[in-house]
């Protein structure tokens, strides 16, 4: 059932079946997930107010949009270098075989690893893009190391983050 703002108590679909569904947004939907994604922790009402609507309604709709999927969860955003992680680094991956079990079992062996932060398969230069952070520069060579002795991987370039200018949440609604 598509989401409809004049019907907010869709009481006969399940959580499972509206997450499945892609559901409109109105102008109003819109203008809650960009301040959401600005600002995660700011108060219903606060939301509720920047949406030009009321607080309930307002509630509706985020848990509307949370059921559906477009909202996936909320985290706070911390300074990796006050957290002693000094280096975030990319790595791209080229594999020996693109098997679904070669692709899925390197998948496994990095999710595993702390330090990644973003695995990315992709297509034209390698198999994976991967993010990285690292305490300082002897524990960036040990996950490079770990990475080119990791099994079907033939090729691992990595590239140092000089300089971020930018990062944002999200995608532009």
């Amino acid at each position: 059932m598509p989401f409809n703002p004049a019907n907010t108590n869709a009481t006969n679909t399940t959580s499972a079946a509206r997450a499945s569904e892609v559901p409109q947004l109105d102008e109003i939907d819109r203008r809650i997930l960009t301040e959401l994604q600005d600002n995660g922790r700011m108060t219903n009402v606060e939301l509720a107010s920047r949406a030009g609507i009321s607080p309930p309604p307002c509630l509706r709709r985020v848990r509307r949009l949370e059921e559906s999927g477009l909202i996936k969860g909320y985290h706070a955003e911390t300074d990796p270098q006050k957290l002693g992680w000094q280096i975030q680094f990319f790595a791209i991956v080229g594999l020996d075989s693109q098997r679904q079990s070669v692709l899925d079992a390197f998948e496994q062996l990095v999710g595993s690893w702390e330090e990644l932060r973003e695995c990315h398969m992709i297509r034209g230069g390698g198999d994976f893009l991967l993010k990285f952070v690292a305490r300082d520069a002897a524990h960036e060579n040990r996950l490079t190391e770990q990475l080119t002795a990791a099994d079907n991987v033939t090729r691992v370039q990595t590239l140092q983050t000089i300089r971020t200018s930018r990062v944002l949440a999200g995608v532009p609604i």
